[in-house]
């Protein structure tokens, strides 16, 4: 029986290389433009051009060298990932726009602040932690389930809960379908009508606290995040923005320096002009200086009882002294008149007469 010749696999194609560059999408989120979805939305409604042409699919790859814009306004190059921890005030909307007018977050940061995202949202009525970053990718990532980080509050509700009532919500609930992962409830106190509880969440639903509160009866009338992770509220006031360092946000997010890097400090003193060369001394001048520097003041010794007496008696002698062959004179009191000088005396015998 012949034997079965084998048959040879076909060979393998070499791979096509990959095509240079990135997505146009996540260029635009790492250039703080807006996220990567958004930024989708943006080239779907013809907003966005790629070397002068309009594109309408984000299935495009650019580099450094193509020139983008957006809405006509240029695209640079994306800035180094940076983060910000911002205590949103009551009242604010976290977004870019509101269709009915209302103050954003954005529309109270400092001037000097370059265009930010907030990662995640606060309702209107809620205040707190709010982290923003200049980075889509780096949002995306903070966003992200499977980060785990933990999200606490302060919660103060309307009531008196018991352990009975909120053990619901350590256990986890559905509420109108939608299933809510279990949270960290903790009772701090009562006061008065109201009690405050310490919620801890590891997922982020729209109004998430507030619909498990009323699902169990609470109804919340203030809610404050206090932390986002390893970032904390800390000491700051409403309004206040303080940034993360590169390094510790490295160190927080497990990347390295290629991922954040530390951007090159600034000049201390970015407007110091050099001084000006001191002017042409003269010989004068530097035998002056000379002299006062070689001179050394007389040391002083307290005078005994009676010897500044005996001195100034010495100094006016001295003074009044008559000059060898000279009238005896002294000099004036300080605050003495000066007298005129006496006219000679005329000769006996009057003016001689022609």
């Amino acid at each position: 029986m012949a034997g079965k010749e084998k048959t040879k696999a076909p060979a393998k194609t070499p791979a096509t290389d990959a095509p240079e560059g990135d997505r146009i999408a996540k260029v635009l989120s790492r250039a703080g433009v807006a996220s990567r979805r958004e930024a989708e939305r943006l080239i779907e409604m013809g907003e966005v051009s790629v070397n002068g042409k309009v594109i309408t699919s984000p299935a495009l790859n650019v580099t450094s060298r193509d020139k983008i814009t957006v809405r006509g306004e240029p695209v640079g190059q994306p800035e180094p990932p940076r983060l910000w921890l911002y205590y949103k005030p009551e009242g604010l909307v976290t977004s870019a726009s509101d269709e009915k007018g209302r103050d954003t977050v954005f529309d109270h940061l400092p001037e000097d602040m370059p265009r930010v995202m907030s990662v995640g949202r606060l309702d209107l009525n809620s205040e707190g932690l709010l982290l923003l970053t200049n980075d889509g990718e780096l949002k995306r990532r903070l966003e992200l389930p499977s980060t785990g980080w933990l999200r606490k509050y302060r919660v103060r509700v309307n009531g008196n809960p018991t352990e009975p009532e909120i053990e619901p919500l350590r256990k986890g609930i559905t509420i109108e379908g939608e299933k809510f992962q279990p949270m960290e409830v903790k009772i701090d106190r009562h006061q008065g009508a109201n009690a405050w509880l310490t919620i801890g969440l590891r997922e982020g639903k729209n109004r998430e606290i507030r619909r498990a509160m009323a699902h169990i009866g609470m109804t919340v009338n203030r809610l404050i995040r206090t932390s986002y992770g390893p970032f904390r509220l800390n000491e700051m006031k409403p309004g206040e923005v303080e940034e993360i360092k590169p390094k510790i946000l490295r160190e927080q997010l497990g990347m390295t320096e290629a991922d954040i890097p530390t951007p090159p400090r600034p000049s201390r003193f970015p407007d110091a002009r050099p001084a000006a060369k001191p002017a042409s001394r003269t010989r004068r001048d530097s035998d002056d200086d000379a002299a006062k520097t070689s001179a050394k003041p007389v040391a002083k010794r307290p005078l005994k009882p009676g010897e500044g007496l005996k001195q100034l008696s010495e100094a006016w002698k001295t003074a009044t002294r008559p000059a060898s062959g000279g009238a005896k004179t002294g000099p004036a009191h300080p605050r003495s008149p000066a007298r005129p000088a006496s006219k000679p005396a005329p000769k006996p015998g009057g003016p001689k007469r022609g």
